[in-house]
């Protein structure tokens, strides 16, 4: 394990020196998650009240949803780009569903949800900055606990290369 947190972090200096901005990119990933939200309130709303300027507002969200993700899907391989918008509308969907928990004073069930949720965030990451090969993703079919699952890893990884409050 501690061979392959080397070559992420060494995959990841790279990627630093390139041009890619991880603290923009995570700031621009939770933008991404809430533009998810809203096309899903739009088309609710509008089913809803059946009015079809819900809808017109779906695409035009849509169209921005689609723009700002190719900032970060880079050349994506086969079907990253509807895995990496569906990890991140997952990943929002788990946030709200333990703040909810939260609210009801259910702290282990929103922490369960919260780890959920950045496993998928993490993944995302690991997606797009390409962290990830076909062996990696190879299923473990050994009774062996104490092996990190591949999505605690990534969130491990994240929590220490990815940092929001940089300006």
């Amino acid at each position: 394990m501690e061979d392959e947190v080397k070559t992420w972090m060494k995959r990841i200096e790279d990627v630093k020196k390139g041009s890619v901005d991880l603290s923009r990119d995570e700031d621009l990933a939770i933008a991404i998650m809430n533009i998810v939200s809203l096309e899903e309130h739009f088309y609710f709303t509008a089913m809803k009240t059946s009015n079809q300027k819900y809808l017109e507002m779906l695409e035009s969200v849509r169209e921005l949803r689609k723009n700002l993700l190719k900032k970060i899907v880079t050349n994506p391989d086969g079907e990253e780009w509807c895995i990496s918008k569906h990890l991140l509308a997952s990943s929002m969907r788990l946030i709200e569903v333990g703040t909810k928990e939260l609210s009801k004073k259910n702290a282990k069930d929103a922490n369960t949800y919260f780890n959920s949720a950045f496993n998928l965030y993490s993944l995302f990451f690991a997606i797009n900055m390409k962290l990830l090969d076909k062996k990696s993703l190879e299923v473990n079919t050994s009774k062996e606990e104490s092996k990190p699952k591949i999505m605690d890893k990534f969130s491990e990884l994240i929590k220490k290369v990815v940092d929001c409050c940089k300006e």
